[in-house]
């Protein structure tokens, strides 16, 4: 090779080494303007979602598509550069056209879903707590009441019960869109079982119960009480009862045992035996009628000291206690009769 064309050559490459180095800094600065630049400064927050298994590609585009970002080609080489793309996490989220790119999948990255407020009210059994699961749209009742009697889920979540009626506890929770039944409910348990201390399971053991059995009472104790401030005094009437082996009859257990009951017990619903029904079977009947509260759960532990043996309804939320037959006798004339 002569020297001119050694020359030409040379001239040649660095042209081309020029020329890459332009296309480069140019490459480089249009992805930084775009990672740094918000779509629209003034826009609103929207839904955005990301199904489970979701591939990058289909995120990007989506992305754009809502008018979340400029360019989802550019956005998909961002991602992979920071070497994100296994880290997205599946969810809602509220995104908004106002915030930068590189701020849009931090968020994605942090898994900032939008989170929907389940009410679970202290009381409901597990076919009402199954209807507001399935009010929300986390998860039809069907499937949520299946788990709920199933054996082997029942014994993971260490309850030692035939069914979860009792243990999912009554709260208010924050569960993304895409929650399952299952998710949902070991989590209603987990609380419970946090509710549910050491220092109550020491108190179970020395009253001579189980932890089922507490929970029983206290679910009785629950749909009992109209005034919370009466519930000590309810559990010290069913510990006495049960204390003589009187039974309890409790109307509550009655109800939720018969599944004729059309609104208003008759004596045929106090009559018709069932694992539930108190006023046949003495004790506590076959396990909860209802998912207690912590206050309900600590009034069947520790009950007021009392003698009382009967309470009846006022009609104004409190009931009358009483300790004989005779005086109950006396206040059902009164606040139920009207005699």
């Amino acid at each position: 090779m002569n020297h001119s064309k050694s020359k030409k050559l040379g001239i040649t490459l660095v042209g081309i080494l020029l020329m890459t180095g332009v296309i480069l800094s140019l490459f480089i600065f249009q992805m930084k303007r775009f990672i740094e630049t918000p779509r629209n400064p003034r826009e609103q927050m929207v839904t955005f979602t990301i199904a489970p298994g979701q591939s990058l590609k289909q995120v990007a585009i989506n992305l754009e598509k809502q008018g979340l970002i400029t360019n989802q080609a550019q956005f998909k080489l961002y991602v992979r550069y920071k070497q994100a793309a296994a880290r997205l996490m599946a969810g809602e989220y509220q995104l908004s056209a106002s915030k930068t790119p590189a701020q849009i999948l931090d968020q994605l990255l942090k898994g900032r879903v939008k989170l929907y407020r389940l009410t679970i009210p202290e009381g409901l059994n597990m076919d009402e707590t199954a209807g507001l699961v399935q009010e929300t749209k986390f998860c039809d009742t069907a499937p949520f009441l299946a788990l709920c009697r199933q054996a082997d889920f029942i014994k993971t979540l260490g309850v030692d019960s035939h069914s979860l009626e009792g243990y999912l506890y009554p709260d208010t929770y924050f569960f993304p869109k895409q929650t399952t039944c299952r998710q949902i409910i070991k989590k209603m348990v987990t609380t419970f079982h946090s509710v549910y201390t050491r220092e109550w399971k020491k108190r179970t053991t020395e009253l001579g119960f189980s932890v089922n059995e507490i929970v029983t009472l206290a679910s009785i104790i629950e749909k009992e009480t109209g005034d919370a401030s009466e519930r000590p005094l309810i559990s010290s009437v069913f510990h006495n009862r049960l204390k003589k082996n009187m039974r309890l009859e409790s109307d509550p257990t009655v109800i939720y045992g018969d599944k004729e009951f059309d609104g208003r017990i008759r004596k045929r619903h106090l009559q018709r035996k069932t694992p539930y029904n108190t006023y046949q079977l003495r004790g506590l009947p076959l396990g909860p009628i209802a998912n207690p509260g912590a206050l309900a759960l600590k009034a069947a532990l520790y009950p007021d000291k009392s003698k009382y043996l009967f309470f009846v309804s006022k009609n104004d939320t409190t009931h009358y206690f009483s300790k004989t037959l005779a005086e109950h006798n006396r206040a059902v004339r009164k606040y139920q009769l009207n005699k």
